[in-house]
């Protein structure tokens, strides 16, 4: 009688269940990893768009002189604001996914002055961390106001 015995089903089926455990383990490592690259993207298309605002001097209606836009770093949100003269005026607040924290390191918030002026202050450094791993990344704006 020709067939597989037993023991040479269980060990096909131990190395099945081992290579499955090992590829579902890098998979969600890799889209833990994805998803913080994801959020480092959208932060910096935010400061890249607050600042296109700011050196074209776009005011947002109700805004009656604009001096900045501000771009303010939470532990698990940021918010952009549009600096007029009658205070500051909100323009967007975004909550982070869960498991993941912000942290600045240097002027918070972040200032984009009108027309061209560049940003006031050193610069800043925004390091995102992702709970439970060692995943890390960072969005950097330089005093000269570029964004990397």
């Amino acid at each position: 009688m020709k067939g597989f015995t037993l023991i040479e089903i269980l060990i096909s089926l131990t190395i099945i269940g081992l290579l499955f455990g090992f590829g579902f383990a890098n998979f969600r490592d890799y889209s833990q990893r994805q998803q913080l690259l994801s959020v480092a993207r959208n932060i910096q298309g935010e400061l890249r768009l607050i600042q296109g605002k700011a050196s074209a001097g776009e005011k947002p209606i109700g805004c009656d002189t604009l001096s900045s836009y501000s771009f303010l770093i939470n532990a698990a949100s940021y918010q952009i604001a549009a600096v007029c003269g009658s205070g500051n005026m909100i323009i967007k607040t975004e909550d982070l996914p869960s498991g993941i924290t912000l942290t600045a390191t240097g002027d918070n918030p972040v200032l984009f002055k009108i027309l061209g002026q560049g940003i006031a202050g050193e610069g800043v450094v925004i390091s995102l961390t992702q709970t439970g791993t060692s995943n890390v990344t960072a969005v950097t704006v330089t005093k000269g106001g570029e964004i990397k």
